[in-house]
Protein backbone atom coordinates (compact mmCIF):
# COMPACT_ATOMS: atom_id res chain seq x y z
CA UNK A 1 0.00 0.00 0.00
CA UNK A 2 2.83 2.39 0.85
CA UNK A 3 4.37 2.31 -2.63
CA UNK A 4 0.94 2.74 -4.23
CA UNK A 5 0.40 5.88 -2.15
CA UNK A 6 3.84 7.23 -3.04
CA UNK A 7 3.17 6.61 -6.73
CA UNK A 8 -0.20 8.39 -6.44
CA UNK A 9 1.57 11.38 -4.87
CA UNK A 10 4.16 11.29 -7.66
CA UNK A 11 1.47 11.26 -10.34
CA UNK A 12 -0.39 14.11 -8.66
CA UNK A 13 2.73 16.26 -8.33
CA UNK A 14 3.81 15.66 -11.93
CA UNK A 15 0.32 16.57 -13.15
CA UNK A 16 0.28 19.75 -11.07
CA UNK A 17 3.76 20.71 -12.27
CA UNK A 18 2.41 20.80 -15.83
CA UNK A 19 0.04 23.53 -14.65
CA UNK A 20 2.15 25.68 -12.32
CA UNK A 21 5.64 26.09 -10.85
CA UNK A 22 6.74 23.77 -8.08
CA UNK A 23 7.08 26.63 -5.61
CA UNK A 24 3.39 27.47 -6.11
CA UNK A 25 2.19 23.92 -5.37
CA UNK A 26 1.05 23.12 -1.85
CA UNK A 27 0.76 19.83 -0.08
CA UNK A 28 -2.99 20.42 -0.01
CA UNK A 29 -2.94 20.71 -3.85
CA UNK A 30 -1.16 17.35 -4.09
CA UNK A 31 -3.34 15.54 -1.57
CA UNK A 32 -6.55 16.94 -3.08
CA UNK A 33 -5.39 15.82 -6.53
CA UNK A 34 -4.94 12.21 -5.44
CA UNK A 35 -7.66 12.08 -2.80
CA UNK A 36 -5.63 11.39 0.32
CA UNK A 37 -5.23 13.24 3.61
CA UNK A 38 -2.40 15.62 4.43
CA UNK A 39 -1.43 13.28 7.29
CA UNK A 40 -0.98 10.47 4.78
CA UNK A 41 1.37 12.70 2.80
CA UNK A 42 3.41 13.42 5.94
CA UNK A 43 3.49 9.73 6.79
CA UNK A 44 5.55 9.22 3.61
CA UNK A 45 7.39 12.52 3.03
CA UNK A 46 8.67 15.43 5.11
CA UNK A 47 7.76 18.04 2.50
CA UNK A 48 7.30 18.56 -1.24
CA UNK A 49 11.06 18.62 -1.85
CA UNK A 50 11.38 15.23 -0.16
CA UNK A 51 8.75 13.95 -2.62
CA UNK A 52 10.68 15.50 -5.54
CA UNK A 53 13.86 13.79 -4.40
CA UNK A 54 12.07 10.46 -4.07
CA UNK A 55 10.64 10.84 -7.59
CA UNK A 56 14.05 11.63 -9.07
CA UNK A 57 15.71 8.70 -7.35
CA UNK A 58 12.89 6.29 -8.19
CA UNK A 59 12.85 7.26 -11.87
CA UNK A 60 16.62 6.98 -12.14
CA UNK A 61 16.75 3.71 -10.23
CA UNK A 62 14.18 2.25 -12.61
CA UNK A 63 16.22 3.51 -15.57
CA UNK A 64 19.40 1.93 -14.18
CA UNK A 65 17.99 -1.53 -13.44
CA UNK A 66 20.89 -3.92 -13.97
CA UNK A 67 23.01 -1.35 -15.84
CA UNK A 68 25.84 -0.88 -13.34
CA UNK A 69 28.51 -3.10 -14.87
CA UNK A 70 31.49 -2.45 -17.11
CA UNK A 71 29.57 -3.69 -20.12
CA UNK A 72 26.33 -1.83 -19.44
CA UNK A 73 27.11 1.46 -17.67
CA UNK A 74 26.88 3.48 -20.89
CA UNK A 75 23.42 2.05 -21.50
CA UNK A 76 22.49 2.90 -17.90
CA UNK A 77 23.73 6.47 -18.33
CA UNK A 78 21.76 6.80 -21.58
CA UNK A 79 18.66 5.54 -19.78
CA UNK A 80 19.10 8.16 -17.05
CA UNK A 81 19.28 10.87 -19.75
CA UNK A 82 16.22 9.33 -21.42
CA UNK A 83 14.30 9.32 -18.11
CA UNK A 84 15.19 12.98 -17.57
CA UNK A 85 14.05 13.83 -21.10
CA UNK A 86 10.80 11.88 -20.70
CA UNK A 87 10.09 13.95 -17.59
CA UNK A 88 11.27 17.22 -19.15
CA UNK A 89 8.43 19.45 -17.82
CA UNK A 90 8.89 18.02 -14.32
CA UNK A 91 12.69 18.36 -14.43
CA UNK A 92 12.73 21.90 -15.85
CA UNK A 93 10.08 23.02 -13.36
CA UNK A 94 12.00 21.42 -10.48
CA UNK A 95 15.27 23.02 -11.65
CA UNK A 96 13.66 26.45 -11.60
CA UNK A 97 12.35 26.00 -8.08
CA UNK A 98 15.02 24.08 -6.21
CA UNK A 99 18.64 25.02 -5.73
CA UNK A 100 21.38 23.72 -7.99
CA UNK A 101 22.83 22.06 -4.89
CA UNK A 102 19.63 20.07 -4.32
CA UNK A 103 19.51 19.00 -7.97
CA UNK A 104 23.19 18.03 -7.84
CA UNK A 105 22.55 15.95 -4.73
CA UNK A 106 19.74 14.02 -6.46
CA UNK A 107 21.94 13.35 -9.46
CA UNK A 108 25.00 12.54 -7.34
CA UNK A 109 23.09 9.76 -5.55
CA UNK A 110 22.02 8.31 -8.88
CA UNK A 111 25.33 8.48 -10.73
CA UNK A 112 27.50 7.43 -7.80
CA UNK A 113 25.80 4.04 -7.68
CA UNK A 114 26.22 3.60 -11.42
CA UNK A 115 29.91 4.43 -11.37
CA UNK A 116 30.68 2.66 -8.11
CA UNK A 117 29.36 -0.59 -9.58
CA UNK A 118 31.87 -0.28 -12.41
CA UNK A 119 34.72 0.65 -10.04
CA UNK A 120 33.96 -2.32 -7.77
CA UNK A 121 33.86 -4.69 -10.74
CA UNK A 122 37.08 -3.36 -12.25
CA UNK A 123 38.95 -3.29 -8.94
CA UNK A 124 38.15 -6.87 -7.90
CA UNK A 125 41.38 -8.34 -6.61
CA UNK A 126 43.32 -5.07 -6.98
CA UNK A 127 45.11 -3.63 -3.95
CA UNK A 128 42.99 -0.49 -3.68
CA UNK A 129 41.26 0.77 -0.56
CA UNK A 130 37.58 1.61 -0.14
CA UNK A 131 38.56 5.27 0.08
CA UNK A 132 40.39 5.05 -3.25
CA UNK A 133 37.41 3.34 -4.90
CA UNK A 134 35.13 6.05 -3.51
CA UNK A 135 37.47 8.74 -4.83
CA UNK A 136 37.43 7.27 -8.35
CA UNK A 137 33.63 7.02 -8.30
CA UNK A 138 33.35 10.58 -6.97
CA UNK A 139 35.70 11.87 -9.69
CA UNK A 140 33.49 10.50 -12.46
CA UNK A 141 30.28 11.34 -10.61
CA UNK A 142 31.13 15.04 -10.58
CA UNK A 143 31.96 14.98 -14.27
CA UNK A 144 28.80 13.14 -15.32
CA UNK A 145 26.51 15.29 -13.18
CA UNK A 146 28.12 18.52 -14.39
CA UNK A 147 27.58 17.51 -18.01
CA UNK A 148 23.98 16.45 -17.33
CA UNK A 149 23.18 19.71 -15.53
CA UNK A 150 24.63 21.70 -18.44
CA UNK A 151 22.44 19.70 -20.84
CA UNK A 152 19.37 20.35 -18.67
CA UNK A 153 20.24 24.05 -18.31
CA UNK A 154 20.44 24.35 -22.11
CA UNK A 155 16.90 22.99 -22.40
CA UNK A 156 17.76 19.35 -23.24
CA UNK A 157 17.87 20.15 -26.96
CA UNK A 158 21.14 18.38 -27.77
CA UNK A 159 20.92 14.69 -28.61
CA UNK A 160 21.78 12.93 -25.36
CA UNK A 161 23.04 9.91 -27.32
CA UNK A 162 25.90 12.07 -28.61
CA UNK A 163 26.65 13.25 -25.09
CA UNK A 164 26.67 9.70 -23.71
CA UNK A 165 28.94 8.59 -26.57
CA UNK A 166 31.35 11.45 -25.85
CA UNK A 167 31.33 10.67 -22.13
CA UNK A 168 32.00 7.02 -22.91
CA UNK A 169 34.88 7.86 -25.24
CA UNK A 170 36.39 10.26 -22.71
CA UNK A 171 36.06 7.82 -19.81
CA UNK A 172 37.19 4.76 -21.79
CA UNK A 173 40.01 3.10 -19.87
CA UNK A 174 39.96 5.82 -17.22
CA UNK A 175 38.69 3.67 -14.36
CA UNK A 176 41.17 0.91 -15.21
CA UNK A 177 43.98 3.44 -15.36
CA UNK A 178 42.97 5.02 -12.03
CA UNK A 179 42.85 1.62 -10.32
CA UNK A 180 46.23 0.72 -11.80
CA UNK A 181 47.71 4.04 -10.64
CA UNK A 182 46.31 3.67 -7.11
CA UNK A 183 47.64 0.09 -7.00
CA UNK A 184 51.16 1.36 -7.71
CA UNK A 185 51.03 4.31 -5.30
Amino acid sequence: MSNITKKALETALKKLMLQKPLDKITIRDITDECGISRMTFYYHFQDIYDLVEWICIEDATAALQGKKTCDTWQEGLAQVFEAVLENKPFVLNACRCISREQMENFLFKITYGLIRGVVDEKSAGAPVTEEQKAFIADFYKYSFVGLMLDWIKKGMHADYHDLVRNISLTAQGGVDNAIRNFSRA
